[in-house]
């Protein structure tokens, strides 16, 4: 597997944060799941899309262009061919505002961009095979003027830096004080800009957390949940259980056993190691 990253141009830094490629010159041999983080994207398979399973339609191969809109549950993926794709990573605070509402909107979905804007998931495609072949400006420009004019709401971008540094521990009503808004207004804010309530937010930004600590340090399972906020090892089981369907124990088994480089860490859209 190949996966690398690329920074965004000082003019986009507000908007997205990075750019990533994959690929992968066979099918992987099993599904991948990949937690949420937070974030949408933009994706463009260059190859063979893979299946991806939802509740509503079971498995079924994704559409060339898509948008991953946020989500609260993990998702699994199915590779079928060799994979090439180029991913976009929005900033959380305009992951609901680039297509308006539309990370909200389709919240535990990944779309076909088509359906939502034909000309810019035409236009992407485009751009994103000139970057495969060497030409990164026409991309890094379509998503500039695209960009350009989306406001990103300084009050919830702060509020999303200090939820994610603290772990999600921080409490909601101290980030609507801290944003000078009352807290139905705060909650409606970032709902608006990330699709998300704050609280979920925090959830993800607690599981992400929790995540790297079962995967990188050889504490125990009750200290990782009390460090991270949980009340007990029983209510981290509980809220791991139904993010991603596994218990602490057996998301460390799985974590450990797919060590194959740094790329392994955020398979695709992946957030924290997206082989379970």
């Amino acid at each position: 597997m190949d996966y690398r990253e690329y920074s965004p141009p000082p003019e986009l830094a507000n908007h997205i944060e990075c750019l990533w490629r994959l690929r992968q010159p066979r099918a992987a041999g099993a599904p991948q799941t990949i937690y949420p983080d937070g974030r949408c994207e933009l994706v463009v398979h260059l190859a063979t899309p893979p299946r991806c399973w939802d509740d509503v339609r079971g498995w079924h191969v994704q559409a060339p262009v898509l948008f991953a809109a946020q989500r609260v549950v993990a998702v699994r993926l199915e590779a079928v061919g060799r994979l090439n794709c180029i991913g976009v990573r929005l900033r959380p605070a305009v992951s609901n505002v680039l297509l308006p509402r539309a990370g909200a909107r389709h919240r535990d979905q990944v779309v076909d961009l088509a359906t939502l804007d034909r000309e810019f998931a035409r236009s992407l495609d485009a751009a994103a095979r000139r970057f495969a072949r060497g030409s990164p400006r026409s991309l890094w420009r379509l998503l500039e003027n695209t960009c350009d004019g989306v406001p990103v709401d300084a009050r919830i971008a702060a509020a999303v830096e200090r939820l994610e540094r603290d772990a999600g521990r921080t409490r909601i009503d101290s980030l609507a004080r801290a944003a000078a808004l009352s807290m139905r207004g705060f909650q409606l804010r970032f709902r608006a800009s990330v699709g998300l309530t704050p609280k979920e937010f925090a959830r993800l930004s607690r599981l992400q957390a929790t995540l790297h600590a079962l995967d990188g340090s050889d504490e125990t399972i009750s200290a990782v949940a009390s460090d991270r906020g949980f009340a007990d090892q029983a209510h981290a089981t509980r809220e791991l259980r139904r993010v991603t369907g596994h218990t602490p124990a057996r998301l460390r088994h799985a974590l450990r056993q797919n060590r194959d480089g740094d790329a392994a860490v955020r398979m695709a859209a992946a957030f924290v190691r997206g082989y379970a």
